[in-house]
């Protein structure tokens, strides 16, 4: 692919990020999924640090008021709805508007976790565990999480 054609298909496995995909096709070809799943990975890993901090930045809130306007991309509305995220009632919208507002200003950054490999009872352990956590472990943590939901995304888009 070229690499406008590339960047077009690619540019949202990370959210708002395109700039991931467009590090990434300089390395090509790719040998296999894995081969630009790690290319993708790696153009994360060697950006500055503010680079960093604007891809974690990028992400939404968790069942925050993005979701509730439907404001948010397809894919984090699809991953969010998958665990019923986009359902809640008045009382877990509040709780998880709070854990989100402690974050934030724990952090400077939003909350981000795969909830493609937890429930719901499991992010709001994770926000209470999480919230320990310094600046460097939080930041590689929400990197971390960032990767396992491109993975994934990327999987989903090469299987389609």
């Amino acid at each position: 692919m070229e690499k406008d054609e590339f960047v077009g298909r690619l540019g949202g496995i990370y959210d708002h990020s395109a700039w991931v995909a467009m590090s990434a096709w300089e390395q090509r070809p790719f040998q296999d999924r894995a081969a630009l799943a790690a290319a993708m990975n790696g153009a994360v890993e060697t950006a500055t640090d503010a680079e960093k901090l604007a891809l974690i930045r990028a992400h939404p809130d968790l069942a925050g008021k993005l979701a509730r306007a439907g404001a948010l991309t397809e894919s984090s509305a699809r991953e969010q709805a998958g665990l019923g995220l986009d359902r809640l009632g008045d009382e877990e919208f509040e709780c998880f508007t709070r854990l989100n507002e402690r974050y934030r200003e724990r952090f400077g950054f939003p909350f981000v976790i795969c909830v493609r490999l937890t429930d719901k009872a499991g992010v709001l352990s994770a926000f209470e565990t999480r919230l320990s956590h310094d600046i460097p472990t939080e930041m590689a943590e929400a990197l971390g999480q960032i990767h396992h939901i491109a993975c994934l995304r990327l999987g989903d888009l090469l299987a389609g």
